[in-house]
């Protein structure tokens, strides 16, 4: 039955990714979707928009894979950055490693376990009605000798496994340093963020923050930017947008409406010219933004000269942030400055690393200390309920895959349940696909409770979300799943520690042809829909009728918070299952094989990169790998603990110690290279530039290079006079 359910999924999947396939072929060469497909060629002026028909564009072709597949490592580096470089080659690393893994699964494991006789009561002339345990390491007696089989596949893999990381690790390090060599100056390599900055009475906090690195830092100390509260002026500047949305839709109707419904319910309407009610409403937004500029602008420039003056600049005070981006004259000035105490108290001049300006978060300079520290609680309180909740959802899917149990509770399933075609739907396809659904919402969710933790950049709040999304789905689909689907009565699991090898042992075996058709499910399935965008597919089509012929055309950022997790879930599953249940890894390898080749196609042809972290997310899918190795090592102890063999068990249990003492070497070894770059590189770095002609002028524009977006001038209205700045600038200090 769990066979058949798996062909059925497999089947399924296999029918959509050729059709996924087939559609992307085809509407890639379609001018009215090009917006979806390949909207960074559109973006770049590689391509355009064409009109016309042409049978040749609804042939589908297999050329855009050539044009993948032929980019070479530099090239893509060059076009994505180096992060979509890493997202790379976390494909390339698994690819190795379930190539390796899957040659030893499938021409070792895999006969040595179909050939036990621990199941007697097999039928191997009907093998598809039976279970899969018979690929898998039940199959195999107590006490046998061929558990020294697996014994050594699970050394030979983790040592290989640890070689990779390795490599990996040594690799992405100095692809990081070369890319640091080879860039442009960059404003936030010469800059640093100070909070808490202390100030006195009678001082504004661009004084004090003149005053103390002037002093302090005299010969390295080049200006400094205070940050300032916008959030009202980002509110104005939405409601502007959304405005100026509905007023170009009516200006480009040939028959707009010219009445307005007031009163209850709309019951009342007047004759009105909405086109100019909209531009008065429209003038005035701007006039209050100018004026909310312009006050924001006034704060910190006043001093306490008498009372009046005191309160006016208490109320400015509301305005300002105690914090500010200070730039120095050199990179090695600006890392000095980071990692030195600036103050006896250090909890004054608190010294962040400066984010590029355009990673800059700004909303979360919007809140204050108390907000932020509140922040932090009710994120962390969120994701503990977000997890809780998660398990109703996963306790259902589990119900679907035992259908007898399920039957039991709702006795009206039993009549449906015996239809074959139907069960093996239930069982093998449909609990996947509803655990997908579900978890299509969480990616979004962890994004959101990282934006108001109170990450000062994009790039952290990507980094924090993704690590929120990958620690979410191991628990709540693998620990889930094999908790609530074979021992949902054992709570005390998580009471007592040293039977956790013995209870993983038990219970996740059982949940291997689940987590197949999980992989069939959610891996070829997402990424089919990743290659046809079927999600902004269909929003492109809701929203094109509300688009006016002015919106500026927008390249969507690569997704990593979403797409890392998943790789790395897949990660965990083929290393905790491949020396027991190895029929996993020929899946895995195909899913690994379709995400090389689309992924390298979205970062050409889709997506653009909006920042840059020069690969800083590869210590989180290196200490994945050491988790998933652990893990299947505490699963092998339970097993050969199991299976009566505690020779096996004695000599596995160093092993996940001299793991853990590698990840402590690659950590000192590599990590300090992706938290900072070393004086050898910023020094050589400063050198080559201090005789370039054009630092003055960049230095010059570094005054400005963290000035809040939201404070320059804004123009939507047709009356352009002095409505394209605010009433005072913005001070560059």
């Amino acid at each position: 039955m769990i066979v058949s359910a798996l062909l059925t999924s497999v089947g399924i999947n296999f029918g959509l990714c050729v059709l996924f396939f087939t559609l992307y072929s085809v509407l890639r060469k379609q001018p009215s979707n090009y917006d979806v497909y390949a909207p960074r060629l559109l973006a770049n002026g590689e391509s355009h928009r064409r009109s016309h028909f042409n049978l040749e564009r609804l042939i589908p072709t297999p050329g855009w894979v050539r044009r993948a597949w032929r980019h070479s490592e530099e090239e893509l580096l060059a076009s994505s950055g180096l992060d979509a470089v890493v997202f790379m080659r976390i494909i390339i690393f698994s690819l190795r490693v379930f190539c390796v893994a899957g040659i030893i699964g499938v021409f070792v494991l895999l006969p040595v376990n179909f050939t036990g006789d621990s199941l007697q009561d097999v039928d191997f002339a009907n093998l598809t009605n039976d279970s899969l345990d018979v690929f898998s390491i039940s199959n195999i007696e107590n006490g046998s000798k061929r558990l020294w089989i697996h014994f050594c596949a699970v050394y030979i893999v983790s040592i290989f496994v640890c070689y990779l990381l390795y490599n990996e690790y040594r690799y992405v390090s100095s692809k990081r340093v070369d890319y640091f060599l080879s860039s442009q100056p960059q404003p936030h390599q010469f800059s640093i963020l100070v909070r808490s900055i202390p100030v006195s009475v009678g001082t504004s906090i661009s004084d004090s923050v003149e005053r103390f690195f002037t002093e302090y830092h005299p010969s390295t100390y080049l200006s400094h930017t205070v940050i300032r509260r916008t959030s009202k002026i980002r509110n104005l500047i939405s409601d502007m947008q959304k405005l100026y949305k509905r007023l170009t839709l009516l200006r480009t109707e040939p028959t707009r409406p010219k009445y307005e419904r007031y009163g209850f319910c709309g019951l009342f309407r007047r004759r009105v010219d909405l086109v100019d009610q909209y531009e008065k409403k429209l003038e005035d937004l701007e006039d209050n933004l100018r004026l909310e500029q312009s006050v924001i602008s006034l704060a910190g420039e006043f001093l306490y000269v008498n009372v009046i003056a005191y309160l006016f600049i208490m109320f400015f005070e509301s305005k300002e942030v105690r914090a500010a981006f200070v730039s120095f004259k050199s990179r090695f000035s600006a890392a000095t400055a980071f990692h030195m105490q600036q103050s006896n108290d250090p909890t004054h001049w608190v010294t962040e690393q400066a984010p590029e300006p355009r990673d800059v978060y700004w909303p979360f300079f919007s809140t204050t200390f108390m907000e932020r520290w509140i922040s932090k609680l009710i994120v962390i309180l969120a994701c503990i309920v977000l997890t809780v909740l998660f398990l109703i959802p996963v306790v259902f899917v589990q119900g679907l895959t035992n259908l007898d149990q399920l039957e039991i509770w709702f006795p009206f399933l039993t009549s449906i349940a015996s239809v074959k075609v139907i069960s093996q739907v239930i069982t093998g396809y449909l609990p996947s696909l509803i655990l997908l659904l579900f978890l299509k919402v969480v990616p979004p969710i962890m994004w959101y409770l990282s934006s108001i933790q109170g990450h000062i950049s994009n790039s952290q709040i990507e980094r924090s979300s993704c690590d929120k999304v990958l620690w979410f789905t191991i628990w709540n689909v693998f620990f889930g799943n094999v908790l609530s689907g074979s021992v949902l009565t054992q709570i005390s699991i998580l009471l007592e520690p040293k039977s956790i090898p013995g209870k993983l042992a038990l219970t996740v075996p059982a949940q291997a042809s689940f987590f197949i058709a999980y992989v069939v499910t959610s891996g070829w399935t997402s990424v089919s829909t990743e290659l046809f965008r079927i999600i902004p597919f269909f929003g492109s089509l809701i929203t094109k009728p509300c688009k006016s012929p002015d919106d500026e055309f927008e390249v969507p950022p690569f997704p990593y918070y979403r797409d890392i997790p998943r790789l790395l879930f897949f990660g965990l599953l083929g290393i905790t299952y491949f020396f027991l249940a190895p029929l996993i890894l020929p899946f895995l390898l195909i899913y690994f094989c379709l995400t090389y080749i689309i992924y390298r196609n979205q970062f050409i042809n889709v997506y653009e990169p909006k920042y840059e972290t020069a690969g800083k997310l590869w210590p989180l899918v290196h200490n994945s790998m050491i988790f998933s190795l652990v893990l299947m090592h505490a699963i092998a102890i339970g097993i050969f603990t199991l299976k009566k063999l505690p020779e096996a068990t004695t000599f596995i249990v160093p092993l996940p110690i001299l793991t853990l003492l590698f990840n402590e070497y690659c950590r000192k070894r590599f990590l300090p290279n992706f938290t900072a770059y070393s004086a050898e590189c910023l020094v050589k770095k400063d050198r080559e530039d201090h005789d370039e002609d054009a630092m003055a002028e960049f230095f010059e524009k570094m005054a400005t290079a963290y000035q809040d977006p939201a404070l320059l001038p804004v123009q939507f209205s047709v009356n352009h006079d002095s409505h394209s700045a605010p009433l005072l600038s913005s001070p560059d200090g």
